[in-house]
């Protein structure tokens, strides 16, 4: 099982890093959209230190966005979903690496840059650790509950828009927490973990519940 489980994630990154742009164009938004926040409200470090957490958790939340319409697009488009849909491997493992390799390829790289986001809001290096921590383990959450929207979407005309309604609201817990686990942190380590207790909980069920409903959820949208 870890061979097909292997074998679909690395066929899925070989084909992402063959186009990179869109890699790049997810760590560019998230980029773009925080540095655009301290052009517009000033350089107060008291300011920027209260706006930083929320900032980054939004910025995240929509880089994560940004590619998740492309998440099945491209092998239903070309037949290569419905054939993974006919094999006798089990569709959950099938599709949990396929949101393995969407969070290596938009998750992972805004957990390895958010010390230099950090930089710009003047963070101390308690809330830049706290932020690395919460991005660790929440942007896991943000693929697998978007990878559901994917699912569900898929095919549907204006599935954009309707993928965002869809998902949206799921995000909010994460976002509320992982924001305001860089905030406590700010104040003390020990004060973060709650929240990221709470986000350790959320990527548990996500990975127990998530890559079953967006199996059922493929098989409907295929069918």
């Amino acid at each position: 099982m870890f061979r097909v489980f292997w074998s679909v994630l690395h066929r899925d990154l070989l084909l992402a890093l063959r186009r990179r742009t869109d890699v790049l164009t997810t760590l560019f938004f998230f980029v773009i959209v925080v540095s655009l926040f301290p052009l517009g409200v000033g350089t107060e470090r008291a300011v920027l230190r209260v706006l930083g957490p929320g900032v980054v958790w939004v910025a995240a939340l929509l880089a994560s966005m940004l590619a998740l319409e492309r998440l099945f697009a491209a092998d239903y488009e070309d037949g290569t979903l419905e054939q993974l849909l006919l094999t006798d491997q089990p569709l959950v493992l099938l599709t949990l690496a396929k949101v393995t390799a969407h969070w290596l390829l938009t998750g992972l790289p805004l957990v390895l840059i958010a010390p230099l986001v950090g930089m710009q809001y003047h963070l101390t290096d308690s809330s830049v650790a706290v932020m690395m921590l919460s991005l660790l383990l929440g942007t896991p959450v943000l693929s697998l509950i978007g990878a559901i929207g994917a699912a569900l979407t898929l095919g549907l005309r204006g599935g954009g828009i309707l993928l965002a309604l869809l998902i949206l609201p799921l995000y909010i817990p994460v976002l509320v927490y992982g924001a305001g686990a860089v905030t406590v942190g700010a104040v003390a380590l020990g004060e973060a973990q709650p929240y990221l207790t709470l986000l350790a909980a959320f990527l548990v069920a996500a990975l127990a519940l998530a890559p079953v409903a967006c199996a059922a959820a493929l098989r409907i949208s295929i069918e």
